[in-house]
């Protein structure tokens, strides 16, 4: 009986066969903490009267949610973590370096096969080059720093196969939106979802990670792109580390199968306030909007900007909308700059703010007022996630917020993009 990816890269930490259901102690490549979560792991790590950390050389803090601080109390908690880090030398990312979920992945640290904890809940977008990676609590990750391990139940593996082709203007967060419509916000509970098919061999490594990112959204505990020649190629362009790719079994075994033609598929936008409400673009034309974000760990990278400022050049945002960008990392900032598309955003009338989570987080940027409609590219429209009980937010792609920015109401990209 063949084994999927979660099954194999369990077996390889633990050194034994496993199967689903099993509990398992394994050993962790990396572990992560941002600072909305490690502060509390910081005080748990000294309640269980912790001494040292066993890999500090494995285990990053990232300042990336209220960065930069928006307050004194918040400051204080930043500063902790750096002075623990300095104590035991761990890495920090420190305010404008970007979002921990994009600089564990582009600054090389995780490869495939690794086995990540990370205590934000998309700590799952790391499977888009094929690890293991899920999200935990902050005393969980203050146990791992203390001992390197942590326990796991195994988990069945679902298989999302995505054939066809995508049309014009259909992005990776559309196939997203469209399988949370399908499985419902606990359809894949404590489930790896693998993603299969031509339709995901075709996408760049940025675009899988929008796959993988919001595989929490259904219930998974982990999202995970089979490694190809794409994937090593962009791995290898960002770190030496040695890696041994994992691959599931032809004949691996899975809790469910399921087959999507994404050639007809169209543009999507998940209505508030669930991530699984979700509607093709023809049922929201037209809804006005206040706000418009592009960013987050989701669709904050350099093919997402790019095709944001493709929408808004020599084209004005409607002048009752705010559209706030936030590049998910310096680097995808500095591409953006470079390429000429941070202009064509900004004489557009777009606003950016530092790399990081903004307003996404709805602590310190960009909250919307009440009875505002925001269109988001983030992953989570729950009631008061950016910050205001009494806006609505509907999810999208990039291409959709952009175009949506210029119409002042919900729109289609297609008619954008030719």
């Amino acid at each position: 009986m063949g084994k999927t990816m979660a099954e194999k890269i369990f077996e390889r930490k633990v050194g034994k066969p496993v199967h689903p259901g099993d509990i398992v102690v394994a050993p962790v490549d990396w572990a992560m903490g941002q600072d909305g979560t490690t502060p509390l792991a910081i005080q748990s790590f000294e309640e269980m009267n912790g001494k040292s950390v066993f890999r500090p050389d494995r285990v990053v803090f990232v300042i990336d949610h209220n960065a930069p601080s928006p307050l004194e109390s918040v400051s204080r908690l930043h500063d902790l973590m750096r002075s623990f880090a300095r104590k035991f030398g761990i890495r920090v990312f420190e305010v404008g370096e970007g979002v921990c979920h994009e600089l564990m992945m582009s600054r090389g640290l995780v490869v495939p096969g690794d086995l990540v904890v990370g205590a934000d809940s998309h700590t799952c977008t790391y499977g888009a080059i094929g690890a293991f990676s899920t999200g935990i609590g902050s005393t969980e990750l203050a146990v791992v720093m203390m001992t390197g391990k942590l326990w796991f139940k195994v988990p069945e593996s679902l298989c999302v196969r995505l054939s066809g082709e995508l049309p014009p203007g259909v992005f990776a967060k559309d196939v997203i939106l469209h399988i949370a419509a399908l499985l419902g916000a606990d359809g894949a509970t404590y489930q790896a979802i693998e993603f299969h098919g031509p339709v995901v061999e075709r996408l760049g490594v940025e675009e899988r990670a929008t796959l993988t990112n919001m595989a929490v959204e259904v219930g998974a505990k982990a999202g995970m792109v089979p490694p190809d020649e794409k994937t090593i190629r962009w791995v290898r362009e960002r770190t030496d580390r040695p890696f041994e790719v994992v691959l599931p079994d032809p004949d691996a075994v899975y809790a469910k199968t399921l087959d999507i033609d994404c050639s007809g598929l169209v543009p999507q936008v998940a209505f508030p306030h669930r991530v699984d409400n979700v509607r093709p673009i023809t049922e929201a034309l037209g809804i006005p909007v206040r706000e418009a974000f592009v960013g987050t760990c989701t669709n904050g990278r350099v093919p997402d900007l790019e095709v944001v400022a493709r929408i808004l050049r020599g084209r004005k945002v409607h002048p009752e909308v705010r559209l706030i960008v936030a590049p998910a990392s310096k680097e995808a900032f500095l591409v953006a700059l470079e390429r000429g598309w941070v202009r064509d955003i900004v004489e557009a009338g777009g606003v950016f703010v530092p790399p990081g989570c903004g307003p996404c987080v709805g602590t310190h940027q960009g909250i919307p007022g009440d009875g505002w409609n925001v269109i988001s590219t983030a992953n989570r429209n729950f009631r008061g996630r950016m910050g205001n009980r009494e806006a609505s937010i509907y999810l999208a792609s990039p291409a959709t917020v952009a175009a949506s920015a210029i119409e002042g109401e919900i729109a289609d990209p297609r008619k954008y993009l030719g």
